[in-house]
């Protein structure tokens, strides 16, 4: 917001506080729909024919959607940093995928997108998901948590600490776990047991879904998780409810803040495992419970758009919706996302998946929505869901601006359609390069495929290029065929990425 001059009359120091005040409430409302492994095929509006998802459609095809859309990197708790701060997640050593008792992960004195909107009047909050970490290390679950979403910039937080798959199995709100029963205490561990817990392992009579690969630890609601937990009994989520909760948060938060400019940050957890739609949707895909989820997730987003409408903030809100990372099917459990996935691409004729450097793991549905500023098309430009914060930073008159984070307002609102030159990609460390047509990916010793999750990581013991214009689907590497152009991206990645980009190269799976 423009500074208004300084007046020596009394009266013109009033109207220039009614003026400001009233400059404030013009300022759009800003949502970020983010969701959790979300495949670039998994949407009707990028092609898929089997999948149905009406109420994303809807909001992408009225808005400005993007083809070259990009998450920072294959694997969650990096996106979620760089959406966030702005800052290659590469840059930050521990920006990996997190456990339940990480610390957190942003620092205090960085700068955030609702730091930066907090600064310009916003009122911040996010529901959902959060996997970046809370407290300092060593948290003590039955006080209030700090650090947490609230020490970097959220006014309001009502979250889950990870992912649905890792205790604690609640539900945190401000720093404190919902409906805690002080004589029942928590307690996490993620190296050992507590003595008479039952564990996936030891107790598949206690299995409501098997675990294939790593989710084998403590039970709840007969689901396995990742980690081990005791106590809190009264505090524990109810899987199959979790959409319905967080969209009643999502929708209670837009309600009580209507009459101020407002952030919410609303990251839901579909198609995440574990899949748990609630009974509504059970087999109305016909894909199992992947494609249940994916149809639970378009509806949660139907209903939260129609009440932004039925409160009158429709108009002044701009929709920012991604996800996090691209798709897997396998990801730890036996609910047969394989076996009926049918003719439904969720990769949409791209290589890879989540945990990938082919385009697969970090090229994602991607488009914004502002009912009356937006004309609805579709734009080709590179984007990244970094560039949102100094983007942001730009439509709302703050100077903020982060290094890795482009000013890109004018393509997100359709008004110009040059995006960034190029753009690092990462997948468990390991980082590639996008620029133009073209992308290229450095040699990295490992694997061909990664069995338990039967996606490619793009190992190789030689570099790959890719022209994308001609080769969308990356089968045939050209760099022998073009060694200036292989060179002239290996330069340009090196400067931004340094010459020792191998040293913390690794794959991390869930």
């Amino acid at each position: 917001m423009t500074s208004l001059t300084v007046f020596t009359c009394c009266k013109e120091k009033k109207e220039a506080a009614i003026v400001s005040k009233e400059e404030t409430q013009k300022k759009p409302n800003i949502v970020f729909i983010y969701m959790d492994d979300l495949g670039y095929g998994d949407v009707g509006f990028n092609g898929s024919t089997v999948l149905k998802t009406p109420n994303m459609d809807n909001l992408a095809n009225n808005g400005m959607r993007f083809t070259n859309g990009y998450a920072s990197s294959a694997t969650c708790t990096p996106s979620r940093y760089a959406l966030l701060t702005g800052s290659y997640p590469w840059r930050n050593e521990n920006a990996k995928i997190l456990p339940g008792t990480a610390p957190l992960l942003i620092s205090e004195d960085q700068m955030t997108v609702p730091k930066m909107l907090r600064e310009k009047g916003y009122y911040t909050g996010v529901v959902g998901k959060w996997h970046l970490g809370l407290g300092s290390g060593h948290v003590n679950w039955n006080e209030k948590v700090k650090p947490s979403p609230n020490d970097v910039g959220f006014d309001y937080s009502y979250i889950m600490a990870a992912t649905q798959d890792r205790v604690p199995t609640v539900y945190i709100k401000n720093g404190d776990v919902v409906n805690l029963d002080p004589n029942d205490p928590i307690e996490i561990n993620y190296k050992e047991n507590f003595e008479g817990e039952p564990t996936g392992v030891d107790n598949p009579e206690l299995l409501k879904l098997k675990w294939h690969h790593g989710h084998n630890n403590s039970i709840v609601n007969g689901i396995p998780r990742i980690g081990y937990m005791k106590g809190g009994e009264s505090a524990k989520w109810v899987d199959e409810d979790m959409a319905d909760h967080f969209l009643k948060g999502a929708q209670d938060y837009v309600k009580k803040h209507k009459n101020e400019p407002f952030f919410l940050y609303y990251a839901m957890q579909q198609p995440h495992v574990p899949r748990t739609p609630h009974s509504r949707f059970v087999g109305k895909s016909g894909l199992g419970v992947r494609g249940d989820v994916v149809m639970e997730a378009d509806w949660c987003v139907g209903q939260f758009v129609k009440t932004l409408e039925e409160e009158g903030l429709l108009e002044n809100t701009i929709i920012v919706f991604s996800s996090d990372n691209g798709p897997v099917l396998n990801d730890g459990y036996y609910d047969e996302a394989v076996e009926k996935l049918g003719k439904h691409t969720p990769a949409g004729g791209l290589r890879g998946g989540k945990y990938s450097l082919f385009e697969a793991g970090t090229r994602v549905p991607f488009f914004t929505y502002w009912k009356g500023n937006i004309v609805p098309g579709v734009s080709d430009a590179l984007v990244c869901q970094l560039d949102l914060l100094s983007s942001l930073a730009s439509l709302v008159g703050s100077d903020v601006r982060v290094g890795d984070s482009q000013d890109l307002m004018n393509v997100f609102l359709g008004k110009s359609k040059i995006g960034r030159d190029n753009l690092v990609l990462e997948a468990g460390s390991r980082t590639a390069l996008r620029q133009g047509d073209w992308a290229m990916i450095p040699a990295y010793k490992g694997v061909a495929v990664m069995d338990q999750v039967n996606i490619e990581p793009a190992n190789s013991d030689v570099p790959m290029l890719f022209n994308l214009k001609d080769d969308l689907g990356q089968q045939k590497n050209i760099a022998e065929e073009y060694p200036e152009k292989l060179k002239e991206m290996m330069d340009t990645f090196i400067t931004i990425r340094g010459e020792n980009y191998k040293k913390t190269q690794k794959i991390i799976l869930k």
